[in-house]
C-alpha cells in the first residue's frame, strides 16, 4: 500500500507525492529524498517537500491533496503549520463506481471464534450485568451497586461473569423529547440494552426525570423478563433502598449469567468497530492501513467492520463515496457530511477545526491529511450500508456509522449499534477502555510502543522502520481480534479499564 524510498529517512507515501514523511527525526543536512537536503530539523513523523512547491500550489500526500502551500516552499524545508494551510473539501464524489460485490470467502473455509450465544441470535465476546441509568440522577445508584459486586466480593463464585458495568451519563432530565439529542440518548440506552456482551440488565431512573424508561421500553419493545429489570429510586423510596433491591436482582440474575458457557460461532456474527485516537503522523502510514487490511478480512470472513468519526473523513469522502453497493448508500453518507457542514455552521465552528493539538505535534497539520489516513482503517471493501448516530446494525460486511470525532463518543455509539469488539489505533498514546467491549490498542510507531508497553497490545512501528509489512501486521491484527473475542483479555481489560467511556452523544440546548 506504500513504498518506501531509497533514502531511508523518509517514507513517500505515493509517487504523486511533494512531501516525505521522516521516518525518525531528521537533522539539517540530512538526504530526504534523490538530491534533496533537509534544510531544517523534521521532526519525527513531519512532512518535508521533496521539491519545490509554489505559493497556493497543492501539497500531496497519500496522492491526494492535504491542502495549499500557504507561501513558497523549498525542496528541503519542513512542511507544518506555518507554511501549509486548509482548504475547502472539493474534491471530485462519484457514486457507486467500483462496481464490486464483497468478496466472500467459501463457508467452510471461514474463521470462527467462541463467543456466547443470546436467545435473540446475537453473540457476546463478554459476558457482563449492565446498569443502565436512565438520567444522571441515578448515577451515584448505579455505581454503587456495580461497585458491591465488582469490588465487594458479589461476585464470588461466579467466575464465568466477566462484572457488573455501570453505564451512567451526565444528562436525561432537562432534555428536550423533540430533539436530536434526546432521540441519540435513547437510541443509545436500547443499543446497549440490546448489546450481546451483557447477559442481564438493569435500568435504573429516578422517577421523575423527562427521560422515563417506560419511553424507552415501549418505542423499542423492551420487554422486562428475568433479565430485563427496571426501577426507579423515588419509587422504591431512596438511595440505600434501591441499592439493596437492585443488588437482590442481580444476584437472582447470576446464576443463570454465569451458566452461559462459549460456543463456536461464524464471523457474520461479529461486529467490530474501527477507531484511532491521539493520531500521528504515522497513523496514516503503519497502523491505520494494517488495521484496514484487517478489516478487509473481516469483511471475507463473512463480519462486519464498522468506520466512525465523521469529520475525521472530511476531505476523504469521496473514496468511500466510490466504494458505495448503492447510490442511496453514497447519497446518504453525503447527506451526513452536509448535516455536519450545517451544524458547524451553526455553532460557529467548521469541519476544519480539527486536527488536535496532539495530532499537530505529531506532525497532522490539516483534517484533510487527517482524514486521509484515518479512511485507511476502512480496508478496500464495498461500503454496504450508512447509519446514523447509534442505529443498531443490521448488515454485514464494511459499514459507516456517522459519529464525532471525539473517540468516548464515536465508540459509545458503535457500542450502541451492536458491536462487541473495539480496535484502536494510536501513535500519540490512547489509554481508553470501552467496557462492555473489549479494546485492542494498536501502536503506529515503535518509541510509543516502548514507551506505554503497558497500554499497547500490538505494534506497527516495523512498518515505519521497514521491518515488518502492513499485510503481516493487518494478519497479526486480524488475530488478535479472533482470540480476543474469544475470550483473550487486551490489556485494558487485564488492568480493568473502562467504566468512564459511555459517553452518549449530547446536541441541543439543556433547560
Amino acid at each position: 500500500m506504500s513504498s518506501v524510498n531509497d533514502v531511508s529517512a523518509t517514507i513517500i507515501l505515493n509517487q504523486r507525492d511533494n512531501v516525505a514523511v521522516a521516518r525518525l527525526a531528521v537533522e539539517p543536512g540530512t538526504p530526504v529524498a534523490p538530491g534533496v537536503i533537509a534544510s531544517a530539523t523534521i521532526p519525527s513523523g513531519h512532512k518535508v517537500a521533496v521539491r519545490h512547491i509554489a505559493a497556493g500550489e497543492p501539497v500531496l500526500k497519500y496522492g491526494q491533496v492535504i491542502g495549499t502551500a500557504s507561501r513558497a516552499i523549498e525542496p528541503g524545508e519542513h512542511i507544518h503549520l506555518h507554511n501549509l494551510e486548509m482548504q475547502d473539501s472539493d474534491v471530485r464524489h462519484e457514486f457507486a463506481a467500483d462496481g464490486r460485490e464483497t468478496p466472500l470467502l467459501p463457508e467452510n473455509e471461514r474463521r470462527t471464534f467462541e463467543g456466547y450465544l443470546r436467545p435473540d441470535g446475537q453473540v457476546g465476546t463478554r459476558n457482563y450485568i449492565g446498569i443502565i441509568s436512565s438520567v444522571n440522577c441515578s448515577a451515584t445508584v448505579s455505581r454503587a451497586i456495580a461497585d458491591h459486586f465488582n469490588r465487594g466480593g458479589g461476585l464470588n463464585g461466579f467466575d464465568n461473569v466477566d462484572g457488573v458495568v455501570a453505564l451512567t451519563h451526565g444528562t436525561g432530565c432537562a432534555i428536550n423529547m423533540k430533539t436530536e439529542g434526546y432521540q441519540y440518548l435513547i437510541r443509545t440506552l436500547n443499543g446497549y440494552a440490546r448489546n450481546p456482551n451483557f447477559g442481564g440488565i438493569l435500568m435504573i431512573g429516578l422517577g421523575c426525570e423527562t427521560n422515563q424508561i417506560s419511553f424507552i421500553t415501549e418505542k423499542y419493545g423492551l420487554e422486562e423478563g428475568p433479565f430485563l429489570r427496571t426501577m426507579t429510586i423515588q419509587q422504591l423510596g431512596g438511595t440505600r433502598k434501591t441499592i439493596e433491591v437492585a443488588s437482590d436482582i442481580i444476584k437472582e440474575m447470576l446464576p443463570a449469567v454465569n451458566a452461559v458457557k462459549r460456543t463456536t460461532q461464524p464471523l457474520s456474527k461479529l461486529k467490530v468497530a474501527l477507531q484511532c485516537g491521539g493520531s500521528d503522523g504515522y497513523s496514516g502510514i503503519s497502523a491505520n492501513p494494517a488495521l484496514g487490511y484487517a478489516a478487509d478480512l473481516i469483511v471475507e470472513n463473512g463480519g462486519t467492520a464498522v468506520l466512525s468519526e465523521t469529520p475525521e473523513i472530511y476531505g476523504a469522502e469521496h473514496l468511500l463515496t466510490r466504494r458505495a453497493t448503492t447510490p442511496a448508500v453514497a447519497q446518504k453518507l453525503m447527506d451526513r457530511i452536509e448535516w455536519w457542514r450545517e451544524y458547524t455552521a451553526r455553532h460557529g465552528a467548521e469541519l476544519n477545526n480539527n486536527p488536535s493539538h496532539g495530532n499537530k505535534a505529531g506532525g497532522l497539520t490539516t483534517i484533510l491529511e487527517k482524514s486521509l489516513g484515518a479512511v485507511a482503517k476502512g480496508g478496500s471493501m464495498p461500503l454496504e450500508a450508512v447509519y446514523e448516530y447509534a442505529e443498531l446494525i443490521d448488515q454485514t460486511g464494511f459499514v459507516f456509522m456517522d459519529t464525532p470525532g471525539y473517540d468516548p463518543v464515536a465508540v459509545t455509539g458503535q457500542v450502541a449499534g451492536g458491536c462487541q469488539l473495539v480496535v484502536f489505533t494510536t501513535g500519540r498514546g490512547s489509554v481508553s477502555g470501552f467496557k462492555p467491549a473489549p479494546c485492542i490498542k494498536v501502536a503506529t510507531n515503535n518509541e510509543m510502543y516502548t514507551h506505554m508497553s503497558d497500554d499497547m497490545d500490538i505494534n506497527c512501528g516495523g512498518i515505519v522502520t521497514g521491518e515488518d509489512s502492513i499485510e503481516a501486521s493487518g494478519q497479526r491484527i486480524f488475530d488478535k481480534i479472533i482470540a480476543v473475542a474469544s475470550g483473550e483479555a487486551p490489556l485494558s481489560e487485564t488492568y480493568d479499564y473502562g467504566d468512564n467511556e459511555f459517553v452518549p452523544w449530547q446536541l441541543g440546548a439543556v433547560t
